[in-house]
């Protein structure tokens, strides 16, 4: 009997620590899939051309970078000036105020946002948000950085919110209770012993959120108006990294410089996005140890 249950124990040992490995390896494989091809572009094409250049005309071999960051910028800074804030009130009110009922309420309503498919998302931002900002700002079409970044923040809010609640649930209630004894009301515990006490995990929380926003395709590829250019203004129509891959990479011919310059694209998104996780890994780590 002993002997079975080992057996048993050793098997499912070794089979996660198989599952374990082959996501690495899987991992691994595709970051080097993207970076060989990646490579590949910078050797026909100069990679200060790529970094610094403002024109992505992809017909002309115009393969400019900046544009596409610029667009990106804008979206993504539009979508956490919105998320940020909102969330973290919305994370205080439920660990702090909300009652039982209610927080289960927030908490569902809250999961149920985060599942909301981008695409329908996408359509809501197309039909109906493009249009209040034409008509506010006066504009000739709605579809703009703007657009984009409102709608992003619907879909950073959840991870923020999760995330900077689970953190202040987690601190010891000794925090909330010495802060209270010396006089401190329930404001001013709030703000100055539980937010810098769960600050880590906030701000992973954020970084998170920051990573959902700088990968959304769909969303952007629907609303912000696909128009490469260096935009000045949030009202005027972007183009992101995201949606440039996905706009170019079903036409574009297998092998071409056009076709290699989108993984260059991809390869920025991946270090982006490897970065972002690696800081939000590392305050949850800080986070967990403070709790």
């Amino acid at each position: 009997m002993f002997s079975i249950r080992k057996a048993k124990d050793i098997g499912m040992k070794y089979t996660l620590f198989g599952v374990g490995i082959s996501n690495i390896v899987i991992i691994f494989l595709i970051f080097l899939f993207i970076f060989l091809n990646g490579m590949k572009f910078f050797k026909e094409y100069p990679v200060s051309d790529f970094l610094l250049g403002t024109k992505w005309i992809s017909l002309s071999d115009y393969f400019g970078l900046l544009p596409l960051l610029v667009g990106s910028f804008w979206v993504t800074i539009i979508a956490l000036l919105i998320s940020i804030p909102v969330g973290i009130f919305t994370a205080i009110y439920i660990s702090e105020y909300a009652s039982p009922r209610m927080r289960t309420i927030l908490k569902i309503t809250i999961e149920t946002m985060s599942a909301i498919p981008s695409v329908v998302l996408g359509f809501l931002g197309l039909y109906v948000l493009a249009g209040v900002v034409k008509n506010v700002f006066h504009l000739n079409s709605g579809l703009t950085a703007l657009s984009g970044g409102i709608m992003l923040a619907f879909m950073a809010i959840p991870t923020i919110v999760s995330i900077a609640d689970d953190s202040l649930t987690a601190l010891d209630i000794s925090y909330k209770e010495a802060s209270l004894a010396l006089g401190a009301n329930k404001i001013e515990t709030i703000t100055n012993v539980l937010l810098p006490a769960a600050f880590p995990g906030i701000f992973a929380g954020v970084m998170l959120g920051f990573g959902r926003i700088i990968g959304e395709t769909l969303t952007v590829l629907m609303i912000t108006g696909n128009s490469p250019i260096l935009a000045t203004s949030p009202l005027s129509p972007v183009r992101t990294l995201t949606a440039t891959i996905a706009a170019e990479m079903g036409e574009v011919v297998n092998g071409s410089m056009h076709y290699h310059a989108l993984f260059a694209i991809g390869l920025i998104l991946f270090f982006i996005s490897f970065i972002t996780n690696s800081i939000a890994d590392k305050f949850i780590q800080k986070s967990r140890k403070l709790g």
